[in-house]
């Protein structure tokens, strides 16, 4: 079964073995999302789940997004994303989904968007 979840980065730690040895880890703040819309083969042509997470103040959203909350009638988001599933029917709007679905052991995906800072210019 796929398990999928947001989450922002906190920062970096790091942890010992049994044996002391070090490995750095990436401290990551995951969930609760909210599921805003279930995607299904009959109306859009595929199985999938929209999930927002994050709050955002009401003006830092524009009217279609907005609309597509109050629809939902949960908080806004500041990020919306879309799984595809093949168990997205199991899922229902205003479902929360948290890191608990993970167990110990477990392998992890990750996908991350970069901070962007433009072009830096000449090194010397």
């Amino acid at each position: 079964m796929k398990k999928a979840i947001l989450a922002t980065k906190v920062g970096m730690t790091q942890i010992f073995n049994e044996d002391g040895v070090l490995t750095p880890v990436t401290v990551l703040q995951a969930g609760p999302c909210v599921v805003t819309q279930v995607k299904t083969v009959e109306n859009d042509g595929y199985d999938a789940v929209q999930v927002g997470f994050a709050d955002i103040r009401e003006k830092l959203v524009n009217k279609p997004v907005k609309g597509h909350f109050d629809k939902a009638e949960v908080p806004y988001k500041r990020f919306l994303r879309e799984f595809k599933f093949e168990n997205a029917s199991e899922y229902s709007v205003k479902d929360e989904i948290k890191a608990d679905i993970f167990a110990a052991g477990d392998k992890v995906d990750a996908t991350a968007i970069s901070k962007g800072k433009g072009f830096q210019g000449a090194i010397k």
